[in-house]
C-alpha cells in the first residue's frame, strides 16, 4: 500500500472510532454561559414557546408538606395551551414520536393536552461542580461501553459528542445522593381486551451509589442498584430481586440476582439483561429497557443525531399524584389522556442500530432525551422488519425540595401484542428519600432476604 493511501486508511479508522476524549477547555467554557452547567442551552427557542432556562424550580408551592411522599403540583391552576388529536396531528408532525403518531391515528378519542412548558430541572451545586469539572475530564472507555471512574458525582458528559456519551448521561442521570425507598408502586398491564391486571405491587430500594461521594465505604466502580419486594400478587409475595451494574461491564458485568420463597435459596439472574422480557411488569418490557435504558450497551451502534423539538411528558404531578386509582389511570387502549402533561422541549436524538452479528429483538431504536437531562422523554423500538414494535413515554416531576428531578411514571405500549402498560404506579406517599444510605455490608443479597423474610 503507498503512503498516502495508508494515511488516508488511519485517518479513516480514527474517524470511525467512537470518541473518547474529553471536551476541550474553551469548549466547556459554555457552560454556565451560553450552556447551562449540564449543557442545555440557556436561551429560550425562536418562538418563545420553550422558555430559556433560569435555575429550575426549587421553591414548595403552598401546601406542601415535607416528608409526606406527596409533591404539591405547582402548575394545577393552568390550563392546556392546545390539544393533539387524529384530527390536528399533521401540524404537528415534526415534533410527535411514531408512538404518539401511532396512537393518534389509530383511536381516535387519544389526544395529547399541550401545557406551557416549564424548565423545571434543578440539581445541587455539588453536582453542577462535578458535572463541568467532568466536561474536560470524563471519557468513555473500551469503545465506549464503559466510563471513566475519576467523573463520579456528577452527569458524566455536559457536552455529548458521541451517541454512547449520551446514553451514559441517561444511564447515570442524577437520582439523588441516599437512597430513594419505594414502599409499594405498582405495575399493570392492559390487556387486549382492555381489562388491567396488577402484574406486581413491589417495594423498591434503589442506591444511585455514582453521586455517594462523600461515602467511604462505597464501592467506586458501581454505578447504581436497585431491589425490591414483591408483595403482590399473593403466588409471588415475598420475592426479592436485586440487581447490580457497574460502570465498566466489561471487567464487571451485571450482578442481578433472585430469591423465590417457594425454593428458599437466592440464585444468581445472568438472564436479567438485553431483551430478556420483565416478569414483574408482564414481559411488555426487556430488561435493557428498564428506566429507558440500562446495562451494557454493546449490541447497538449508538448515533447522536443532533437535537430537535418534541412534545414530551413534563412536570406530571397530575398523573403521579391526582390520578392514583386504576378507575383514573387507565383506559381500554391507552392511558387516560386527562391525567396526562405534555410540553415542549428540546431533545436530544439518539438513533440505535442493531450491530451486525448481534442478536436482538428489535432491528433498531430512537431515543429522544430531555436535553435538560431529567430523565424525561420519549423512546421508539422497531423490530426485524423495521416496523414500529414498542414505546416508552417517561414522564417526570422536580423534587423542589431535593433539587432532584425525579422520572417515574412510564407508559409502555407494546403495538405487537395490541397491549400496554403503566409502570411505577405509586401509592399516594408511597416516597421516601433516606437519610443515609444503607452500608455496604447490609447490600448483599443475603443480608436483603434476610431482612426483607424477617418482617
Amino acid at each position: 500500500m503507498k503512503l498516502q493511501e495508508a494515511l488516508c486508511a488511519a485517518a479513516l479508522i480514527v474517524l470511525g472510532a467512537p470518541a473518547l476524549a474529553a471536551v476541550s477547555a474553551d469548549e466547556a467554557k459554555q457552560l454556565g454561559t451560553t450552556l447551562t452547567e449540564f449543557g442545555a442551552l440557556k436561551a429560550a427557542n425562536a418562538e418563545g414557546t420553550i422558555p430559556a432556562y433560569t435555575g429550575g424550580l426549587t421553591t414548595a408551592p403552598a401546601g406542601f408538606k415535607p416528608d409526606s411522599g406527596f409533591w404539591v403540583d405547582p402548575y394545577k391552576d393552568e390550563k392546556p395551551l392546545f390539544r393533539i388529536d387524529a384530527k390536528n396531528m399533521q401540524q404537528y408532525a415534526d415534533k410527535l414520536s411514531e408512538g404518539q403518531k401511532y396512537l393518534l391515528k389509530t383511536y381516535p378519542a387519544y389526544y395529547l393536552d399541550v401545557y406551557t412548558s416549564h424548565r423545571t430541572a434543578a440539581y445541587p451545586e455539588k453536582v453542577l461542580k462535578a458535572t463541568v469539572r467532568n466536561a474536560t475530564g470524563c471519557k468513555t472507555l473500551k469503545e465506549g461501553v464503559a466510563v471513566d471512574q475519576a467523573c463520579r458525582g456528577g452527569l458524566p458528559f455536559p457536552i455529548p459528542k458521541t451517541g454512547l456519551e449520551m446514553m451514559w448521561n441517561q444511564i447515570l442521570h442524577y437520582q439523588g445522593e441516599a437512597a430513594l425507598t419505594t414502599s409499594a408502586s405498582r405495575s399493570w398491564v392492559i390487556d387486549t381486551a382492555g381489562k388491567p391486571t396488577l402484574t406486581a405491587e413491589q417495594s423498591t430500594m434503589t442506591d444511585p451509589v455514582w453521586y455517594e461521594s462523600d461515602t467511604p465505604d462505597r464501592d467506586p466502580s458501581i454505578a447504581w442498584r436497585v431491589y425490591s419486594v414483591t408483595k403482590a400478587p399473593a403466588r409471588l409475595a415475598g420475592g426479592v430481586t436485586g440487581i447490580t451494574d457497574f460502570i465498566d461491564p466489561v471487567e464487571k458485568p451485571r450482578k442481578a440476582w433472585s430469591y423465590t420463597p417457594g425454593q428458599r435459596r437466592i440464585r444468581q439472574s445472568p438472564e436479567f439483561s438485553y431483551d430478556t422480557p420483565v416478569a414483574s411488569q408482564g414481559g411488555l418490557t426487556l430488561f435493557d429497557e428498564l428506566f429507558v435504558v440500562s446495562g451494557k450497551l454493546d449490541r447497538f451502534d449508538y448515533k447522536l443525531a443532533g437535537k430537535k423539538e418534541m412534545f414530551i411528558p413534563y412536570n406530571e404531578y397530575k398523573a403521579s399524584f391526582e390520578c392514583p386509582t386504576v378507575e383514573m389511570a387507565l383506559q381500554p387502549k391507552f392511558a387516560n389522556p386527562a391525567c396526562h402533561r405534555w410540553e415542549l422541549h428540546r431533545v436530544y436524538v439518539i438513533e440505535a442500530t442493531l450491530k451486525q452479528g448481534m442478536r436482538h429483538a428489535y432491528s433498531k431504536r430512537n431515543y429522544y432525551l430531555d436535553e435538560d437531562l431529567s430523565a424525561a422523554g420519549l423512546y421508539d423500538a422497531f423490530d426485524q422488519n423495521g416496523q414500529l414494535y414498542r414505546s416508552i413515554f417517561n414522564g417526570m416531576v422536580q423534587l423542589y425540595d431535593k433539587k432532584l428531578p425525579w422520572a417515574v411514571r412510564t407508559v409502555v405500549y407494546d403495538f405487537n401484542k395490541n397491549q400496554y402498560g403503566y409502570f411505577n404506579d405509586v401509592m399516594i406517599g408511597g416516597h421516601r428519600i433516606a437519610a443515609k444510605v444503607q452500608p455496604e455490608r447490609e447490600m448483599n443479597a443475603e443480608s436483603i432476604v434476610t431482612r426483607e423474610t424477617a418482617r
